[in-house]
């Protein structure tokens, strides 16, 4: 593939996607999910064959590469045929000194991924929020590009800033359905809450006239899915702290988010001055016996008090 093809490409891709999307046809909302991630993908890629114009875009978009002789004496690296993809393009950027927020398109591969394995009719309003979502990475990809989106995309630029001021005036409406709730948790109040059944952000609060968390149960706009508080608030914490959990696996350290003892919610937070279940508000205080700090993984199944091996030695001494 040229270094013009590529661009090229790109440009025709996300100019699909917009158009299958505007065709308001639910068998066209899959094809605008895998047409506009495949053109926000290629884009990015044209980023890295423009940030070493002299190279090869073979060896610059490489996944693999092996040593083979080089009739010299030494050996050199050969790029496999495969390009990097969605997973790697960040580490990619950041090897050439430039920036891309790969979380933004993580909701927009996520529907593409399901669609691909037929788990997912996406509907409209899904592909509407995943366009939406990548809209500000297009942005900064075409400026990194110097190049202007008004001109490159036409009619389907205004068709995008459309979309996006859609989506904006729906999320706005259903994160304030929320703005009553007393979260009592700092970490629920930074968070983004998101449906469980399909990572939608457009979740709007049923009941908006009590405070407490217990009152949260939601329904997704984007897949109509009735939402329990107890799996907003799970789904939630899960997605905040998704990064401090996958460390703590990778190193053995603390999990932030353990299921309560109490309730059975997984929306215990042990993390920075919060040790308590969001969901139920227990908290957990030090061992009657040994004195060590309780957590939902050392304390008892039968008592709150105690650690799990000091009540086990009291129920041998009885």
């Amino acid at each position: 593939m040229t270094k013009d093809s590529l661009f090229k490409n790109a440009v025709d891709s996300i100019q699909l996607g917009i158009e299958d999307y505007g065709a308001n046809d639910p068998k066209r909302a899959i094809s605008a999910v895998r047409n506009f991630y495949a053109g926000v993908l290629l884009l990015a890629k044209e980023m890295l064959v423009r940030a070493a114009p002299a190279a090869d875009p073979k060896d610059v978009l490489g996944a693999r590469y092996k040593p083979v002789p080089d009739g010299r004496g030494g050996i050199k690296f050969d790029a496999s045929d495969r390009t990097i993809d969605f997973s790697e393009i960040g580490e990619r950027f950041r090897a050439f000194g430039l920036k891309i927020d790969q979380g933004a398109l993580k909701e927009l591969n996520g529907i593409r991924n399901e669609s691909e394995h037929f788990y997912t009719n996406a509907s409209p309003r899904a592909v509407r929020e995943a366009i939406a979502t990548a809209f500000p990475v297009v942005v900064d990809l075409f400026r990194l590009a110097k190049e202007d989106p008004r001109k490159v995309l036409g009619r389907n630029w205004q068709a995008m800033l459309e979309v996006r001021a859609f989506h904006d005036r729906e999320l706005a409406d259903c994160r304030k359905s929320f703005e009553g709730v007393d979260w009592k948790s700092t970490a629920m109040a930074e968070t983004s809450l998101l449906c469980p059944a399909c990572g939608s952000h457009l979740v709007n609060r049923k009941d908006v006239s009590r405070p407490d968390v217990q009152w949260a149960d939601a329904e997704c706009r984007a897949c109509g899915a009735d939402i329990s508080g107890e799996e907003l608030v799970e789904e939630a914490l899960e997605a905040h702290f998704e990064m401090e959990a996958h460390i703590a696996a990778k190193d053995g350290g603390e999990q932030p988010v353990h299921t309560c003892p109490e309730c059975g919610v997984k929306a215990f937070v042990i993390w920075n001055d919060e040790n308590h279940c969001v969901w139920c508000e227990t908290t957990l205080e030090e061992c009657a016996r040994c004195h060590v700090g309780l957590t939902p993984d050392n304390v008892s199944d039968s008592s709150s008090l105690l650690c799990s091996y000091c009540d086990n030695l009291m129920s041998k001494d009885d």
